[in-house]
């Protein structure tokens, strides 16, 4: 009877787990579509303004005070620029979506993008320069669920450059296009 009560009460343990880390990817990927719309809101109005980097910097301003009044801590004047580079780089970036087709039901831009991993990730990954390797480190961010700290290790080993500079570079080339999985 006691090994039946444990079975059972592991059972519900891991129900219980996995919706917290539900919840905690479904928070993340939230903040990552809602920072991306305020980056294109950002835009959107600057291009309004007549002069642009005066505007830009009167929006982004009284938009800080606005928010961070409103919402607490997250609001700063650095992390709206950070939103409105976000938004400047993924908007017109896409990835082929077929290897991510386990994220089907996720929720996808007006330019079809979608987004799969935590702010901090893409923090990380807008600034890469290099798109094919920005892709590469992003896809195998979301295909081997590396937390941030395992991107920030691959990146900063340079694993992209060295697969790059290996045998196989039509194999890494294909990785960064999202053709091929890297074995």
């Amino acid at each position: 009877m006691n090994e039946v009560s444990n079975k059972f009460l592991n059972k519900v343990s891991l129900l219980i787990e996995e919706a917290k880390k539900n919840v905690k990817t479904a928070v993340n990927i939230a903040m990552v579509y809602t920072y991306f719309e305020i980056g294109r809101m950002i835009i959107e109005e600057e291009q309004n303004g007549d002069n642009r980097a005066e505007c830009g910097k009167y929006i982004i301003r009284n938009l800080s005070s606005f928010l961070t009044e409103h919402y607490g801590k997250g609001y700063s004047i650095s992390n709206l620029k950070n939103f409105r580079q976000f938004y400047l780089i993924y908007s017109n970036d896409s990835i082929s979506q077929t290897v991510f087709s386990q994220f089907k039901n996720y929720p996808a831009t007006v330019t079809e993008r979608k987004f799969y991993l935590s702010w901090s990730h893409y923090l990380k990954l807008m600034r890469i320069s290099n798109i094919e390797e920005r892709h590469f480190y992003e896809i195998e961010s979301v295909n081997n669920d590396w937390s941030l700290s395992v991107l920030k290790r691959q990146y900063d080993s340079s694993l992209y450059e060295r697969l790059s500079l290996s045998k196989n570079k039509d194999e890494v080339m294909l990785l960064s296009q999202n053709k091929k999985r890297f074995e």
